[in-house]
């Protein structure tokens, strides 16, 4: 009896461990289901937020990209308009005809703006943007090629921006933009300065190029200042330009003055009105809106070498050797001018 006992004691024992382990593995199954479970749910977490992040970069990368490739083109559609159609007058007028009544809404809606810039400043922000500046830019254009302009006009923007804000304000700039500034400067001087002395129609074209681009240095210096939002400085400059200059401009060619084809003033309206003064500005404010300001430096930079590019099969101009580093040099100086971010190098030590 007591042997019956025992084994019945110990088989029941048997079994309690048995069942413990089963419970045992059992919870660690389970836990590990789980555990599974929430480390899945975090991966797909984790991928589900990278994704629209990714999208979000690449819609914001698109957006800057096309206004870049749109004031890239303008270089070489305005050399193409230039040299064979129109004159560098017709296609001031065609630029501020279309601009100045599409966005003479903005200013009605918006204002003067007098209040943040009085009219002196209001004077100098039409001027420095508007048909002065483009009559200018387009004279260089038509006397330089596209390579030249890439880095002679938006290519020197910043460097005489900089210049003229330590002049006015004294501001004070970073080492990486003092870095970018002389690389800039190193680039042009490669661009201009074989036979700067000889006084050719080219070396006229880049003296009107950088004359243009430090007129629109007083523009940027305006803008920054009034805090004005970039579409309404632009309606400002269209609207301004076209009551300055329009009755200018017919006074002195009539109302037919224009002898090119209606397919070349078409395009050039379309181009210069709609596509430079406001699609381009739009995509770049996205651009911004969703990248950050910082981003605008790597947008900008593109513009010389893709004007560059642009202009071998609108206009059949293949940069030289010398002419393709001094465009690095001046897209790497603008990008460092304009604030881009340097990678950091860091040293990682073993322990």
């Amino acid at each position: 009896m007591a042997r019956r006992v025992a084994r019945s004691n110990a088989a029941a024992t048997k079994i309690g461990q048995t069942e413990r382990l089963a419970l045992s593995l059992a919870l660690d199954y389970d836990c590990g289901v789980v555990n599974c479970e929430r480390e899945g749910f975090r991966m797909s977490e984790e991928i589900v937020e990278g994704a629209p992040q990714t999208a979000r970069y690449a819609t914001g990368a698109l957006f800057g990209v096309s206004a870049v490739t749109v004031w890239a083109t303008w270089i070489a559609v305005t050399r193409l308009g230039v040299t064979t159609t129109l004159s560098v007058y017709d296609l001031t007028m065609l630029r501020f005809g279309a601009a100045g009544v599409l966005l003479f809404p903005v200013v009605l809606r918006k204002g003067l703006a007098l209040e943040r810039l009085g009219p002196l400043r209001l004077f100098i922000l039409v001027c420095s943007a508007g048909a002065p500046y483009v009559l200018v830019a387009a004279s260089g254009l038509e006397r330089a090629p596209v390579a030249h302009a890439g880095a002679l006009l938006p290519g020197s923007m910043p460097l005489f921006v900089a210049l003229l804000s330590w002049l006015l304000t004294k501001e004070r700039f970073a080492s990486g933009r003092l870095v970018g500034y002389a690389l800039i400067a190193i680039g042009g001087a490669t661009i201009a300065g074989p036979g700067a002395f000889s006084m050719g129609e080219t070396q006229i074209g880049h003296i009107l190029l950088l004359s243009a681009a430090f007129t629109w240095a007083g523009y940027a210096i305006v803008l920054r200042a009034s805090g004005l939002d970039s579409l309404h400085a632009a309606a400002l400059v269209s609207t301004g330009s076209l009551i300055l200059y329009g009755p200018v401009y017919f006074a002195f060619h009539g109302l037919h003055g224009m002898d090119a084809p209606l397919r070349d003033i078409v395009i050039q309206t379309l181009f210069q009105g709609v596509m430079v003064s406001i699609v381009a500005l739009f995509l770049f404010g996205k651009g911004i809106e969703i990248l950050g300001a910082s981003a605008g430096a790597a947008f900008s930079a593109l513009v010389p070498p893709m004007a560059a590019l642009i202009a071998i099969p609108i206009l059949g101009e293949i940069p030289s050797l010398v002419e393709q580093i001094a465009l690095l040099c001046v897209s790497i100086g603008v990008y460092l001018a304009s604030g881009g971010k340097t990678p950091s190098l860091r040293i990682l030590r073993r322990g």
